[in-house]
This record gives C-alpha cells, sequence and structure tokens, in this order.
C-alpha cells in the first residue's frame, strides 16, 4: 500500500514524500524509512494517524487501521539536550511575537529562532528552570535587553506591549507581560500541533493551516524587508521650504499631489491677507477628507529666496498646516523637486532653495507623516 507522509520538522520546516510498504510492515521498520527519506534520526519521530499518536513499535501499520492512500503525520520531537544560553538567545526569548532578528542570513533560520523562542516560552510555561538556558528570570531578560540599544530599538517596533512594559522601569510589570506572551505562545503551538494532525479532509483546519501559512508569508516577507530596506519602517521627512508672504516668515509644505495652494484662515490673518478673501470662491475640498473653503485670495507675493512669485490662495478655516504649494504654483513656475540634492528649483528663474531638515520642520509636519497624509491629500481643489 502506498502511504503518504506530511513531516514537519523543529525548524518549522515541511517535507511531504510517500512510502510503498505492506499492511504487516511494523512500526518500527517504518520508522527507519521515514529517517531515510527525512534525514531525522528515527528516535526523534513521532508519528500521527487520525489524531492518534502511533506509539507500539512492535505493532503493524495494517493494526493501527492505515489503508492504501492514507496520509500520516511525522512531528520531530524536541531536542532534549542542552541549548547554549547567550546574548541572541535571550532577545529571541524575550520576543514572542514570532519575529526574526535582522542580519540573519536566510528566511530558513528566521524561521528557526521562531520555533526555538517558541520551544523556550514553552519550556519556561511548564515550569522547566535550566541553568543551560539561564534565561528563566525576567530581570536577567530586562537587563540584556536594556544593555543593547540595538536589540532594545527593534524591540519597540516587533513587540510594543513588551518594550513598553520594559521602559516602565517596573520589574514586576515586564515580568507580567513576558510570562503572558510566553502563554500564549505555548498555546499558538499546541494549536498548531493539533492542526498538523487534524483529519486533512476536515476544511476548518485546512482553512487555519492556510491562514497560518499566509502568515507566516508575511512575516518572512517583513523579515526580507527589514534586512534589505530599513528605512523603509521609518517615517519620512515631508518636503518643507522657508518662504515668506506679505513679509511674514512661514514653512510650506511642498505637496505636487495637491491641485491648488492653500493657506490656513489662522495663517491668512497674520500675514494681513484676510481681508481679500472673495468669498464668492467658498466651498468644499474633498479628498481623504473634506474641509470647508471659506473662499480665495486671487493674487498674493510669496517670497522664495530672491525671488518674488505671485500666486493664489484657497483659504480653509479648519487647517493645521500653515501654507501648502499645490500643483498650480509649482507649474506655472516651472518647479523641479531635485530630491537628489534636496531642493526645489524655481524653473522660471532658476533659484533653488533647499528642504529643511527633519528638525526645523513645524510641529504639523507630524500630522501628514506615516499613514494617512490627509491634509495633503484632502486637497484636491475641487469645489462642490
Amino acid at each position: 500500500m502506498l502511504v503518504t507522509v506530511y513531516c514537519v520538522q523543529r525548524d518549522l520546516s515541511e517535507l511531504t514524500f510517500s512510502l510503498q510498504v505492506r499492511p504487516d510492515f511494523e512500526l518500527c521498520n517504518f520508522r527507519v524509512l521515514c529517517e531515510l527519506e527525512s534525514g531525522i534520526p528515527a528516535e526523534e519521530i513521532q508519528i500521527f494517524y487520525m489524531e492518534r499518536l502511533l506509539a507500539d513499535d512492535h505493532s503493524s501499520l495494517g493494526s493501527y487501521g492505515l489503508k492504501d492512500g492514507d496520509v500520516v503525520v511525522l512531528l520531530q520531537k524536541e531536542n532534549v539536550g542542552p541549548r547554549p544560553s547567550g546574548r541572541s538567545s535571550s532577545l529571541r526569548l524575550a520576543d514572542l511575537t514570532g519575529m526574526a532578528m535582522p542580519g540573519t542570513s536566510s528566511p530558513r533560520q528566521q524561521q528557526q529562532q521562531r520555533a526555538h523562542s517558541s520551544r523556550q516560552s514553552h519550556g519556561l510555561d511548564s515550569g522547566e528552570m535550566t541553568s543551560a538556558q539561564g534565561l528563566s528570570s525576567p530581570a536577567l531578560i530586562r537587563s540584556m535587553l536594556l544593555s543593547s540599544p540595538h536589540d532594545l530599538s527593534l524591540l519597540k517596533v516587533r513587540n510594543p506591549p513588551l518594550a513598553e512594559a520594559l521602559l516602565s522601569g517596573n520589574l514586576e510589570t515586564f515580568s507580567q507581560v513576558l510570562m503572558d506572551q510566553q502563554r500564549e505562545s505555548a498555546l499558538r503551538e499546541q494549536e498548531r500541533l493539533h492542526l498538523y494532525c487534524a483529519d486533512p479532509c476536515d476544511l476548518e483546519a485546512q482553512a487555519k493551516i492556510e491562514e497560518e501559512i499566509r502568515q507566516q508569508n508575511i512575516e518572512e516577507n517583513m523579515n526580507i524587508a527589514i534586512e534589505v530596506a530599513p528605512e523603509s519602517f521609518g517615517q519620512v521627512a515631508m518636503l518643507y521650504i522657508n518662504c515668506k508672504v506679505n513679509g511674514h516668515p512661514l514653512k510650506a509644505f511642498v505637496d505636487s499631489g495637491a491641485q491648488m495652494t492653500i493657506m490656513s484662515q489662522a495663517c491668512a490673518e497674520r500675514c494681513n491677507i484676510i481681508r481679500l478673501v472673495d468669498r464668492r470662491w467658498a466651498g468644499v475640498a474633498k479628498g481623504v477628507g473634506t474641509q470647508r473653503i471659506m473662499g480665495r485670495v486671487h493674487l498674493a507675493q510669496i517670497q522664495i529666496e530672491g525671488d518674488f512669485l505671485q500666486c493664489p490662495f484657497s483659504i480653509l478655516e479648519e487647517q493645521p498646516m500653515d501654507m501648502l504649494l499645490g500643483l498650480d504654483v509649482l507649474r506655472r513656475h516651472q518647479c523641479c523637486i531635485d530630491l537628489k540634492n534636496n531642493v526645489l528649483v524655481i524653473g522660471t528663474t532658476g533659484t533653488q532653495t533647499h528642504f529643511l531638515p527633519e528638525g526645523e520642520l513645524p510641529p504639523c509636519a507630524k500630522l501628514v507623516s506615516g499613514t494617512g497624509q490627509e491634509e495633503s491629500s484632502a486637497q484636491d481643489g475641487r469645489y462642490y
């Protein structure tokens, strides 16, 4: 009869192979065949059939009810030998969200780290306190993380709840969060093993396995991104320039995705151009969000470096930023956003002005950095 073996190794890698055996084939001999195919030592092999562990090595496969075309699950036992302790192990223990550390050479090694973390957390949850691991003390883990700025910054990104508990300075709080995450990790590991042993025809179990595989792919994609492009996880400084309107210094947000140039009502009052607002042009600016437009200043003077440019402004009532240079002004003056040299070039005059460094950005710049960019993208210049 033909028996298909679905193998899950200790490092979470998977392997499927088929064996042609007789029904009277003993389980111990079947383990030897599995060892030849999978490379897993026979003494570390566990065979499951229909969610039942096959334990009697001298019983035949037929006595367990195996038939031609059946599928069995092979799981590798936990390694009972001592594991080396160290700084990197402490970080994997502390991170119980399944994250892998940047700097690993392959996604396979990252999966091994996640599996190692789960096994360590399961051991601590069951009360194992081995000196070889040396990581059962939350105080020791806490001191190791605090002594490593790199590991601490990584923990802030990948495990915010644990990082917050760590920085609170309260050892009891840190210990509680750590143990809670360890218990959750152990429960997830037990559920995963249960799914692997479930009936292959169980649609609900297969759907959960599919979701787990999808989540693993997401984690692998994120781990690769951390190695290849770690800067993508930081915030990008928005493009601001220094300018003057009616002699008043301002920091203007350069946004080529905005259809019109806008100014807040408060800024228009400070620049003394609120008196020029034509309220016949009142309306609503719609994009990601909506904001009410008070009206329009048809012509005002903006100074960029030594150039004096004429441009219109749409005045918004509740706008956190003072001023936004939209595509209408950028096109009219043939402006070029030069990111290589970090300058805005006024095409009609050839004047260049540098974009402001992050330290000089106004407080409202934080509102448009990150996920939404609501203020800039909401202003598409259409009236309703």
